[in-house]
């Protein structure tokens, strides 16, 4: 990218500061995960938002969200997790997904965002799942927790093509800037 993604721009703002903005407006508070170019991303951070570093980046997306998940405060009831490369979720979105968690029927365990048969990010999960998040081993996957849960999943339906985007790339970034001209 020739950058970190936490630092490309969206609509004028960093994927970062955006990130913490939107989510801001619904959870308190939010952590960021900081790996590779720590330090610069910190620097330049504008929004208001608990860092944390992931010791050991190079064990990937799984070793930030249980560094994540490890750094909530006691007594929080519930959390959401979103890749800093889906920068595009719009602010409707995470306030209805938000809503929807606070307002879930008893033991439901997640709320996720859905565009058609495709579901997305953010996804809002209740405090029991930080254990099992913690105790997958380094080759597991959220999606392993999440998919053991269905039967406990609340599904919201949204037309928000944002929830699916994923920056992965120059050209996804490419992309993401044609569609904004």
């Amino acid at each position: 990218m020739g950058t970190p993604k936490a630092l490309l721009d969206y609509r004028g703002e960093t994927f970062l500061d955006r990130l913490i903005r939107v989510l801001g407006a619904v959870s308190d508070p939010v952590i960021v995960v900081l790996g590779y170019h720590a330090d610069q991303i910190r620097a330049a951070a504008c929004g208001s938002a608990t860092m944390v570093v992931n010791p050991r980046p190079e064990r990937g997306q799984l070793s930030s969200l249980q560094t994540g998940v490890a750094a909530l405060p006691a007594g929080t009831e519930g959390f959401a997790f979103i890749p800093m490369d889906c920068p595009t979720v719009r602010e409707d979105t995470i306030t209805r997904l938000a809503e929807a968690f606070t307002c879930r029927t008893p033991g439901t365990e997640f709320v996720i965002p859905r565009l058609g048969d495709k579901r997305g990010h953010p996804v809002f999960a209740a405090r029991p799942i930080v254990d099992e998040l913690l105790a997958l081993p380094e080759d597991g996957k959220a999606s392993d927790v999440v998919h053991r849960h269905v039967p406990q999943t609340q599904y919201v339906d949204v037309d928000d093509p944002g929830i699916l985007a994923d920056i992965d790339d120059r050209a996804s970034y490419e992309k993401l800037l044609e569609t904004l001209t």
